[in-house]
């Protein structure tokens, strides 16, 4: 869709030339606040401004001549923020103006400096300056005896009452009084809002809608809040509905609150007003017509695509496909073959063909953008059909150096947080967090336009809730909030991307309360992650319910989630489905009944190299061995998995893994003082993990096996020790201890 109408973005009315300023209502002349405009280029121009200072005021020239009028108290606060010297120049310029005579205003046109009448000045003919100096000019020279009068009551009005005037209408009127706290808002949001209700002009609605859009594109926490913004695009096209850029960002807006009705609304008028504007026909002779009819279909099956409506979504792509080939549109084609296999995907079919026939016709008609993202599409389903990292990165690889090339800085965030993403599948913590780092710290190459400082897209959501979730796991929970305190921020709830945050934060809760059981926290928590995401709720409600001692429940949705993932080739689920069902079988000592599922899970994340369920998998099959009475074998299964997951695992993963070890080495050493001493080194261990994450259950059964090794070992100050700590925690906790011969 952005590649479609990219142009849209930075400038709506390039797209379409024939809306004119009289359409709105009224002409740009000469009010009072473009007076003030006027007053500071004169006192800029007449006094020596530090060179730090004029900087500023130079940026701020352009949303000052282009955007919606301000409050006199509002323009002089922006100046202020600048240049107080200036500020206090342009009032006392304004006041000898307003509180004078009619001659003082007729004298400070008469004076002022311009490229056409001094020579020395500073501001250049064909500059944006000269040339807003000169319409003024000429708008004021052409005004009669008693509309320069009229404006100079306007000017007088406007610096004494602080408000805005509507000089268009025949008879002198007063625009509505603002707020008094408005004039306390922030720069960028004074410039946002719409101070005239009325009509405005081309340049006012031009500015709107380039500004409103382009914060939709990067910064969507800084644009107007939807409701705000369809009140304005309301008042736009009560006096022009054929204004067909209005339509689409009324679209965009649309968009971000999930309204499907009305997007779909906004996006067939914008491409009606196109039609029947008639400035595609006139640019591109017959063509036009044709142009707009296949384009409209396309982004109506993208819509549908976004909103989950695959049948409407596959209609629609079918025509804008028939639609392009009688036109012999290459380019159109190309798009719609994007979102064919977007679709497919969408479905959960194997689009694998159809995205390399797209990326070789992008490269064949040279269309980086499109080829690209195929590319990053088809990484995407190399990663979930198990291809080896070094080959899904290698193809990265070659399209990030076309990224650089090209300067597409979107495709660059988005392949750093698809290679966080495969990282973070693959089980390599440290590779991951240092992608996510490379994205949040990378400068973007698009132009920072409007105070936007970092761009508000999908692949930096990703990049962060991957971040959230890598220190949740290291049990740094202060720095977990803090990310999700910056996420809520930039990613307001009302926002498109908000979603992802929700789910991760969420999930770390419910891991956080399992771990620490306290699973009446946790069961509440299964309803909010069904609403985001069926099958991860599905799969912790059976979690919860095989922590309650609720086994055929567990049993019965573990099964039915197992053929669902099958079905979707979910293999991540699936693996860790049948982990759980193996634990069921534990609970009825089925330890024999388990092995099977645990091999067929250990092959399964084996061959799709995700090795952080590959040692999940190995633990699981050690402590059944150990269970079974094999307690060599199970300890040096057990040594397989112990390096990846001290390197890379979650700290409770540790926790386990060593109080596994610990019990195997017990197991092992029998009543042999060395193998004992070796145990006692790695409970400890075990203990310093759980008490990091505050796991008091786990960290009970670690000092009850410590009080048997002490008392065994004879050392009876620390076995007294332990069997206090253990029984601090058991009065805390007031629930029985489950046997820990039966829980990994």
């Amino acid at each position: 869709m952005a590649s479609v109408h990219e142009s849209l973005y930075f400038n709506p009315m390039m797209t379409n030339g024939v809306v004119h300023a009289n359409v709105f209502g009224i002409k740009d002349w000469v009010t009072p606040y473009k007076i003030s405009v006027l007053a500071l280029l004169y006192e800029m121009t007449a006094t020596k401004t530090p060179l730090p200072e004029r900087r500023r005021l130079n940026k701020l020239i352009l949303p000052l001549q282009q955007g919606p009028d301000l409050t006199l108290g509002q323009f002089l606060k922006i100046v202020e923020e600048c240049c107080p010297q200036t500020a206090d120049a342009v009032k006392l310029r304004l006041h000898e103006m307003a509180d004078g005579e009619l001659k003082d205003m007729e004298y400070f046109f008469s004076t002022l400096p311009t490229p056409f009448t001094a020579f020395d000045s500073e501001a250049y003919k064909t500059s944006v300056v000269g040339l807003f100096m000169r319409h003024m000019l000429l708008a004021y020279n052409k005004l009669s005896f008693s509309q320069v009068y009229k404006l100079y009551k306007s000017l007088q009005q406007y610096y004494h009452n602080d408000s805005d005037m509507d000089l268009t209408s025949t008879e002198d009127t007063v625009g509505d009084r603002m707020d008094k706290e408005e004039l306390d808002v922030p720069l960028h949001e004074s410039e946002l809002r719409l101070v005239s209700r009325g009509p405005l002009s081309q340049k006012q609605a031009e500015y709107f809608l380039a500004r409103q859009a382009y914060l939709l594109k990067n910064d969507e926490n800084k644009a107007l809040k939807p409701a705000a913004l369809q009140e304005e695009l309301n008042n736009m096209l009560k006096f022009n509905p054929d204004f067909a850029e209005a339509h689409y960002l009324n679209y965009l807006n649309s968009m971000r609150v999930q309204d499907i009705f009305l997007s779909a609304h906004s996006l067939l008028h914008y491409f009606d007003r196109l039609i029947l504007s008639g400035n595609e026909g006139k640019s591109n002779g017959d063509e036009g017509y044709g142009r707009s009819l296949r384009y409209a279909a396309l982004n109506l099956a993208s819509l549908h695509c976004r909103f989950g409506h695959y049948q409407q979504a596959d209609l629609a792509l079918q025509e804008a496909i028939r639609i392009a080939q009688e036109s012999n549109d290459h380019v159109c084609l190309q798009h719609c073959l994007s979102w064919l296999y977007t679709l497919e995907q969408m479905k959960g079919s194997d689009s694998t063909v159809l995205t390399e026939d797209s990326v070789k016709m992008a490269a064949h008609f040279c269309l980086p953008y499109l080829a690209s993202l195929g590319i990053q599409s088809l990484v995407q389903q190399g990663a979930t059909q198990g291809k080896t990292a070094h080959k899904l990165m290698d193809a990265l690889k070659d399209t990030d150096i076309l990224h650089w090339k090209q300067s597409l800085s979107e495709l660059i965030e988005i392949s750093l947080a698809q290679t966080t993403s495969i990282w973070r599948m693959y089980g390599k913590s440290t590779m991951a967090l240092q992608q996510a780092q490379l994205l949040l710290n990378m400068s973007s190459l698009e132009p920072v336009n409007f105070g936007v400082h970092q761009n508000n897209t999908e692949a930096f959501a990703v990049a962060l809730c991957h971040l959230a979730e890598l220190h949740a796991e290291q049990g740094l929970y202060g720095a977990t909030s803090e990310i999700f305190q910056h996420l809520k921020e930039q990613f307001p709830p009302h926002t498109q991307h908000a979603k992802l945050w929700m789910l991760c934060d969420l999930k770390i809760q419910f891991e956080r309360h399992m771990n620490e059981r306290k699973y009446h926290l946790a069961e509440p928590l299964v309803k909010a992650i069904s609403a985001l995401n069926k099958t991860e709720g599905l799969y912790r409600k059976a979690q919860v319910l095989k922590a309650l001692g609720r086994s055929t429940e567990a049993y019965n949705i573990l099964q039915r989630l197992q053929v669902h993932c099958e079905k979707t080739k979910c293999t991540e689920i699936i693996i860790r489905v049948m982990l759980s069902t193996s634990e069921l079988h534990w609970e009825s000592s089925g330890f024999s009944t388990a092995l099977p599922l645990l091999l067929q899970a250990l092959t399964l994340a084996r061959q799709h190299h995700l090795q952080s369920l590959v040692s999940e998998s190995i633990l699981h099959l050690a402590f059944t061995q150990l269970m079974l009475g094999v307690p060599e074998r199970a300890l040096s299964v057990l040594h397989e998995a112990m390096e990846p997951v001290l390197a890379h695992g979650a700290v409770v993963d540790k926790g386990r893994t060593m109080l596994l070890a610990a019990r195997c080495q017990l197991a092992v050493a029998g009543f042999r003082p060395n193998g004992q001493a070796l145990a006692v080194d790695t409970l400890n261990e075990a203990a310093v993990y759980f008490t990091k994450l505050n796991c008091k259950e786990r960290l009970r059964d670690v000092h009850y096996l410590q009080a048997q090794l002490h008392r065994s070992l004879g050392q009876t100050l620390q076995s007294n020790k332990s069997a206090m700590l253990f029984r601090l925690l058991d009065q805390e906790l007031q629930s029985p201890a489950p046997p820990v011969s039966m829980q990994l």
